[in-house]
């Protein structure tokens, strides 16, 4: 990590990437109901462009829901101010899934979807949300498997929506669909369903936008940048990280720091003892033992 970096004339001045570690302890140390879901994208977004305005960014989000804002009767229906959302983001801003280059990396940060329009079901859904909240939708991030999806509460139920697909509501029937392809068993039952339709947390959204963006550098082989997104990860929920541990354990080995592989597939075990894997990973840790006794 980069130290503070000395002006010529003598004032401390932070390096833009330890402001950017600085301000995501600062996030993971907040209630979650206090996280600015933009804010966070945005901050992730940081360590890959160091001079990032935040503050830029935040404010075009704003600017963009007091357009919409402006445009609605104050007594507007719950279901025509999605669609007014629906329209004015996908239609009139012109915002799409990039379904030519789904795994760009570009899609998983919110500066650059917000520049070029494109993005995957999760950046897409973060400015759905921002936006929606802006102009008082009480609108919640869904992890599905597979696919980010976003619901809000109606006077006669709740509608789930894909900004992914343009803001389309899904049925059950299509859910379902979903489940099958993501590879759940066809019998999924309304409980199971409706547990996984429950509303993530702000911190379990941040978290998913960063392992996305670590598989993405890990099928490149970009271990650095796919290290710095475990870190993250973990950073958010240090206690409960579980996979996270074993996955930069992982990493690590890639990068030849063997002492560092074992310290987290030692807190992997302690975290995860039960896990289906853990056997494999003690085993892991024993071929590891005499590699790292001889570093002593």
């Amino acid at each position: 990590m980069s130290q503070a970096q000395i002006s010529p004339a003598g004032q401390g001045r932070v390096s833009p990437e330890a402001r950017a570690a600085q301000e995501w302890r600062r996030i993971a140390a907040m209630r979650d109901e206090d996280v600015s879901l933009a804010e966070g994208a945005l901050w992730i977004a940081a360590s890959e462009y160091p001079d990032l305005v935040i503050s830029d960014y935040l404010a075009r989000i704003d600017a963009m829901a007091a357009t919409l804002r402006g445009r609605l009767r104050p007594d507007i229906a719950t279901a025509d101010k999605l669609l007014a959302l629906n329209h004015y983001l996908f239609d009139e801003q012109g915002f799409s899934g990039n379904n030519d280059d789904f795994y760009d990396p570009r899609n998983s940060f919110l500066n650059e979807v917000l520049e070029r329009r494109l993005g995957i079901p999760i950046t897409l859904g973060v400015i759905y949300i921002e936006i929606g909240r802006r102009i008082g939708l009480g609108l919640h991030g869904v992890s599905f498997p597979g696919h980010f999806l976003v619901k809000c509460a109606l006077r006669d139920g709740v509608v789930v929506l894909d900004p992914y697909g343009g803001g389309i509501s899904l049925g059950v029937d299509e859910l379902q669909q979903r489940l099958r392809v993501a590879g759940a068993p066809d019998d999924v039952d309304q409980s199971l369903l409706s547990h996984l339709l429950s509303a993530a947390p702000c911190k379990e959204i941040l978290g998913r936008m960063l392992r996305n963006l670590k598989g993405i550098y890990v099928e490149q082989g970009d271990w650095l940048r796919a290290l710095a997104a475990s870190e993250r990860v973990i950073a958010l929920c240090p206690d409960d990280a579980g996979e996270e541990y074993r996955d930069r354990g992982s990493i690590y080995l890639q990068l030849e720091c063997i002492r560092a592989a074992m310290g987290d597939f030692n807190t992997y075990i302690r975290q995860r003892p039960g896990a289906e894997d853990a056997d494999g990973v003690r085993a892991k840790i024993a071929e590891l033992q005499p590699l790292v006794a001889r570093m002593n």
